[in-house]
């Protein structure tokens, strides 16, 4: 096949979603396709200016040079070339390929709801709501599409007016190495990197500060289970900078000295902190998959998660549930239930703790990498069978 990927460009400075496209890239290169990768280049947004115009330069150079580059480009490929868009929300580019094959991967519509003022805890402005359609309106004129989880499906037929020719499920491969490593070695090594003592274990949470990731109700349930006063392990939440709420949330903990913030962490220290944590605790209010609950059981880490989709998609069998976070009053009582689940978890003697563990790693088999582009591939072959058929 000659396949075309679309994928943000550089200069936004997004962790997953090139991950996400390097892997679909090197996989379907690895399998013998003829690939390129398209993304817009960095034209007025490399020029010296203030924060606020650098960020409408970087919307110039995504929607309105690029796709001029995008016309000109399409006259070189061949009519039964297959273009993927490696994200949904790169929907403005989707009209420019007109009928040709194509197909859409979809990872959460999050952004989309909240700009429909269908997400109490995401506020989004005028023209954040405007940007939101105009993705909208491209992605919603695609065929064929893809999503991370059955959640994703859900939310991305709410959006489409008339059905799609394919809409496919595949759940993420894992695109960085996880693997299973001695826990006190993991721990020494943390320790080394951080300065801190974790030779007991920890708790761990590993995501940024979006509404959804809900690191607030995370320093709840520690508050909660610290107040059983039965054991005394310190919590370690890796991922971006703490926002001003964020931080008031620490600094008002009466455990806030045993609670560590840390940025900046390299993938290798990540995999460390995975495999020598007692527990993953991860209660979003929302995924459009949940790396984390994968990647952690695929380093023989227990995970505590939300019961509600997508998050029992991933953890499956393989978890330990907590209701999701009420907006209201009664998030006291929803940290007291969690952290019974919590202490639970960490009493687990030594063969019952092996058996969650050995049950994590078998489910974090669904999520290797060979299967998920293997699947993938067979989508984009059929796409292209259907286009030459047609």
């Amino acid at each position: 096949m000659h396949i075309v990927f679309f994928a943000h460009p550089t200069f936004l400075r997004h962790q997953s979603m090139p991950r996400f496209a390097q892997m679909l890239v090197e996989g379907m290169q690895a399998r013998g396709h003829q690939v390129e990768l398209w993304s817009p280049a960095a034209h007025l947004v490399r020029l010296p200016a203030p924060a606020f115009l650098k960020k409408w330069f970087g919307y110039i150079d995504q929607y309105a040079i690029f796709p001029a580059t995008i016309r000109r480009r399409l006259k070189a490929w061949a009519p039964n070339t297959l273009f993927v868009f490696t994200d949904h929300a790169l929907g403005p580019w989707v009209p420019l390929i007109g009928q040709r094959p194509h197909v859409i991967h979809c990872h959460d519509f999050l952004a989309q709801f909240a700009a429909l003022n269908k997400i109490p805890e995401s506020v989004t402005g005028w023209t954040g709501k405007q940007y939101q359609a105009y993705i909208r309106r491209g992605y919603i004129r695609g065929q064929n599409f893809i999503s991370v989880s059955k959640r994703t499906q859900h939310d991305l037929h709410q959006f489409l007016s008339v059905r799609p020719h394919r809409s496919e499920v595949v759940y993420n491969g894992f695109n960085q190495i996880v693997e299973v490593l001695d826990p006190t070695q993991a721990r020494a090594r943390l320790g080394e990197h951080t300065g801190l003592d974790l030779e007991l274990g920890y708790l761990l949470h590993v995501g940024g500060n979006q509404w959804y990731k809900n690191r607030r109700g995370v320093i709840e349930l520690y508050n909660a289970w610290r107040s059983l006063g039965q054991i005394s392990l310190p919590l370690l939440l890796i991922g971006t900078a703490p926002d001003a709420a964020l931080q008031q949330t620490h600094g008002q903990s009466p455990y806030a000295s045993d609670i560590h913030l840390l940025t900046g962490v390299e993938d290798q220290l990540v995999r460390w902190a995975y495999s020598g944590a007692t527990v993953l605790v991860f209660p979003s209010l929302a995924e459009g998959f949940g790396w984390p609950i994968a990647e952690a059981m695929a380093a023989g880490c227990p995970v505590i998660t939300t019961q509600e989709a997508p998050m029992t998609e991933v953890g499956a069998t393989a978890a330990f549930y907590i209701s999701r976070r009420p907006a209201t009053d009664e998030a006291a009582d929803w940290a007291t239930a969690g952290a019974q689940v919590i202490q639970q978890v960490i009493e687990l003697a030594s063969p019952a703790r092996q058996t969650v563990v050995a049950a994590g790693l078998v489910n974090a088999c669904r999520f290797e990498t060979t299967k998920a582009l293997n699947r993938i591939e067979e989508i984009y072959q059929e796409i292209i069978q259907s286009f030459e058929a047609a």
